[in-house]
């Protein structure tokens, strides 16, 4: 993954290089990036994490210390515990792209199918609310797709999907006590999924175990996994 960052560097628009508002030098794995980032010779920004943590004299230490390193388009302090500067972040990331040609509609929101929107998010839901060691072993299929009506004619998406893991233990972990776990995934991501396509869904999950699916290629290719 380092790697694939670092080749990809030559190729891009602008960098991103966060570190953390608690570090007091640069230290040798930054050094290695701001190395990598000085090679690429690109537009980058800055962006230090955790400000909540440190003095302002500190903040101030660190940006000195970089800024003589490499020359950045911006400098965003920002914190997860406060989101104000992200818009700043946002804005600073636009004024540094270049513009380019208009390949969709304004109003087009994504080349993806459904299906594969669903699985995405399901498995999005499932990193949020599960275990750690969990979701990375799973992936969501969608089985069913299907627009019709409601009891009061109202237009409604009917979705079906499942989603697989490696072990029978993981599966307990994701329907949780009395499929509370399993309520919790499917409540969040049946209304990102109505979010997104404008209408009410009715979204059916399932869990089930499918030992070593890694192994399956049919399967990591959906994932558009490379070496």
């Amino acid at each position: 993954m380092i790697q694939t960052a670092f080749n990809s560097s030559k190729n891009v628009d602008l960098i991103l290089f966060m570190i953390e508002a608690t570090s007091k030098e640069i230290g040798k794995g930054d050094s290695l990036i701001l190395e990598k980032i000085k090679e690429a010779n690109k537009k980058a920004i800055l962006v230090i994490n955790k400000i909540d943590l440190v003095k302002k004299e500190s903040l101030l230490h660190l940006i000195d210390i970089y800024s003589k390193e490499y020359n950045f388009d911006a400098v965003i302090p920002i914190s997860a515990t406060n989101t104000d500067k992200n818009e700043i972040l946002l804005q600073e990331i636009e004024k540094c792209l270049p513009e380019g040609p208009k390949y969709y509609d304004e109003e087009t929101y994504t080349d993806q199918t459904i299906k594969m929107l669903v699985e995405e998010i399901i498995r999005e839901k499932a990193l949020k609310f599960l275990d750690d060691e969990v979701p990375h072993g799973i992936y969501v299929e969608t089985q069913k797709v299907k627009k019709g009506k409601t009891m009061d004619n109202k237009p409604i998406f009917n979705i079906e999907a499942t989603i697989y893991c490696e072990r029978e233990s993981h599966k307990g972990i994701i329907i949780g006590k009395k499929g509370s776990k399993l309520k919790q995934i499917g409540t969040y991501s049946r209304e990102e999924i109505e979010k997104i396509l404008g209408e009410k869904v009715n979204l059916q999950t399932w869990v089930k175990v499918r030992e070593n699916w890694q192994d399956d290629d049919s399967i990591v290719k959906k994932f558009k996994i490379e070496d």
